[in-house]
């Protein structure tokens, strides 16, 4: 039995982190779903934006827009100040350009709130959903656009890209590392049907896919998509509309925002309950395997460790203990590495790894005492 349950443990994280990317990608080659792509005349977009105290970063997103080539398809940007305290008003004033217009809402509720509320503001059949910090492709625009021209496409995800130097810190690289991985399984995903969620920094809906969600939703750029994809739509991966961003170069401002993600995905649970099952859910596979069985990942850890212990006295399971234990030096060094600020791309990935399986046992109690904060903090 403790043989049985080692190897059941053990076969569940292959499949989490290694089988499923398999199978998706072996599905999107296998099972293709064909996608009109092509940009019309006249197409316009309405941009939506919801900041909390971001007059700086506003100002300079708004100028980069405004500025670049892909400025001739907005028709129209909507700021939703969510009971900011700077002065965002005198920030888009100073750019005088009609086509900005601020609602400001004294009471701080929160990002899935604001757009509750300006999405039926807009005038434009596409919408265009970012955020205030991260810097946007000069095509990203129009890349989203085009993949409109299929009728069944209701949700365009972007892709978030990290900006690395040679500097970077030991959690830069690990961050850049899960990125690429995860970037690999949305690529796959959306070839063969469709992605369960956006990247919240840029990705574009159809207005009449977008369905109020609860304002106490945490992930909103998971919730919209999926709502969608749940009514009919697909939600597709433009892997050349990009939102550059900086990673961070602390483990510790890392695991705050996952904390939050995380618990996010426990609260997906609570508040849709449906998408569990795979006739009410027609991306169950994508939407279990990406989202959900992740949860479990430490328990599977930790029964893995314990169950390899009493089986130590056996040859094989000695050299797996082996294994385990330089897997959890090496997430050790480069928790060390960061701490000594020494950059180091051979550790990045393990450290990442260990804080993303603990901060998922913080946030799943987080969940169980209810714990879901809407608002955001800067990290």
């Amino acid at each position: 039995m403790t043989e049985f349950i080692f190897w059941l443990s053990l076969a569940g994280l292959v499949y989490v982190y290694l089988g499923y990317p398999i199978l998706v990608n072996l599905l999107a080659a296998s099972f293709p779903m064909r996608r009109d792509r092509y940009l019309t005349d006249g197409q316009k977009v309405s941009v939506v934006i919801a900041c909390h105290d971001e007059a700086e970063r506003i100002k300079n997103k708004l100028l980069e827009l405004l500025s670049s080539p892909q400025a001739c398809f907005i028709d129209e940007i909507l700021i939703g100040s969510d009971g900011s305290n700077d002065d965002i008003a005198a920030s888009i004033a100073a750019l005088n350009d009609p086509r900005i217009r601020l609602v400001e809402f004294s009471n701080r509720r929160g990002k899935p709130a604001v757009l509750n509320d300006l999405v039926p503001q807009c005038r434009n059949e596409i919408l265009v959903l970012c955020d205030a910090r991260q810097i946007l492709s000069d095509n990203a625009i129009p890349e989203l656009l085009a993949n409109f021209a299929d009728p069944k496409v209701g949700v365009v995800s972007g892709e978030l890209m990290f900006r690395q130097s040679s500097n970077d810190s030991t959690a830069g690289h690990g961050i850049g590392a899960y990125w690429r991985y995860e970037k690999m399984i949305r690529r796959a995903e959306a070839q063969f049907r469709s992605v369960p969620g956006a990247t919240g920094a840029v990705y574009a809906i159809r207005r009449e896919a977008f369905q109020k969600i609860p304002d106490s939703t945490l992930l909103d750029d998971v919730v919209i998509p999926m709502v969608a994809v749940t009514q009919g739509w697909r939600c597709v991966f433009e892997r050349n509309a990009i939102a550059w961003d900086v990673p961070s170069d602390s483990l510790g401002r890392e695991a705050v925002r996952k904390r939050r993600t995380i618990a996010g995905a426990a609260q997906l649970i609570v508040h849709h309950p449906s998408w569990l099952l795979p006739w009410k859910n027609p991306i169950w596979l994508e939407f279990v395997s990406h989202k959900i069985l992740r949860l479990v990942s430490p328990a599977l850890l930790l029964i893995v460790a314990v169950t390899n212990i009493l089986l130590v006295s056996q040859l094989p399971y000695s050299l797996l203990l082996l294994g385990q234990i330089s897997f959890y030096y090496s997430a050790f060094a480069g928790w060390l590495c960061q701490r000594l600020g020494r950059p180091s791309s051979i550790f990045g990935v393990q450290a990442l790894f260990l804080m993303l399986n603990v901060t998922t046992v913080a946030a799943l109690f987080d969940a169980i005492r209810g714990r879901f904060r809407v608002t955001w903090e800067r990290s």
